[in-house]
């Protein structure tokens, strides 16, 4: 996925919001919008890592009566349209716990996702996630900020495989109109370990801020309440992400 060069975009939508077909079909028109890979949520009652704008797309989810094996049917069929797009699903301990972690790591690979982020889970409980992940051939990721310590970038990097997903901003996902990277140091430590590429998360809501991530250093960078925001908010959501997936590519190089 890094071979090519000029940088990765990844996209971010919650399952199932604001219903499994729509969903789907948004999923459908990230691809025709540009993104590289895409990530997703399983909608979850308490995600504590997500602002406001995802919390609504989990709650708007789950009022539909969408449940985990219902996105992991969804991956399956969204793996069988494109063969070839990195998949990586963004959740929480508790719905990992609720199937028993090789088993959702099973199931998740079964449906042909590339990588699995527990968001909740810190690094010094991440050996067994890890473990679990590599045992049924999906890659284990990993969070890392600035302010992240040195013992737990090593972790990070001994146990991380494809990439490292750097928060660009403190707090939870979410737009922002200023981002302040400074992340030169923390990629140079996660360099220095020969950690998984680095990709750029939490609050990418415009091109500029794509193409600045990038002139930072990251590999790539994800956005993800941008876009769920401009579907949440459009009379036809589905032609909402494309365009919107295509604004943020104008912000890769070439």
């Amino acid at each position: 996925m890094f071979a090519k060069g000029g940088g990765v975009l990844g996209t971010f939508l919650t399952l199932g919001d604001p219903d499994i077909e729509t969903s789907e079909k948004m999923l459908d028109a990230m691809i025709e919008g540009g993104a590289d890979m895409i990530e997703v949520g399983i909608p979850f009652s308490d995600p504590v890592a997500d602002g406001p704008v995802i919390q609504a797309a989990s709650k708007r989810a789950l009022d539909a009566g969408v449940r985990t094996q219902d996105c992991i049917d969804m991956l399956a069929r969204f793996r069988r349209r494109h063969a070839d797009v990195p998949v990586g699903v963004l959740t929480y301990a508790n719905i990992v716990a609720a199937r028993g972690l090789e088993t959702f790591c099973k199931e998740l690979a079964a449906a042909g996702v590339d990588s699995l982020l527990v968001a909740d889970v810190p690094s010094l409980e991440a050996a067994p996630y890890a473990a679990a992940c590599k045992k049924a051939g999906i890659a284990p990721i990993f969070i890392a900020a600035p302010n992240t310590g040195d013992d737990a970038l090593d972790r990070i990097a001994s146990l991380g495989e494809g990439y490292t997903y750097c928060v660009a901003r403190a707090g939870v996902t979410g737009q922002r109109s200023d981002m302040e990277l400074q992340h030169h140091d923390l990629f140079e430590k996660l360099t220095a370990r020969d950690a998984p590429p680095p990709i750029l998360g939490f609050g990418i809501s415009t091109a500029e801020q794509v193409a600045e991530g990038l002139a930072s250093g990251a590999a790539g960078v994800i956005s993800g309440s941008a876009i769920v925001d401009a579907a949440a908010n459009a009379d036809d959501p589905v032609a909402a992400v494309k365009e919107k997936v295509a604004a943020l590519r104008q912000g890769l190089p070439g």
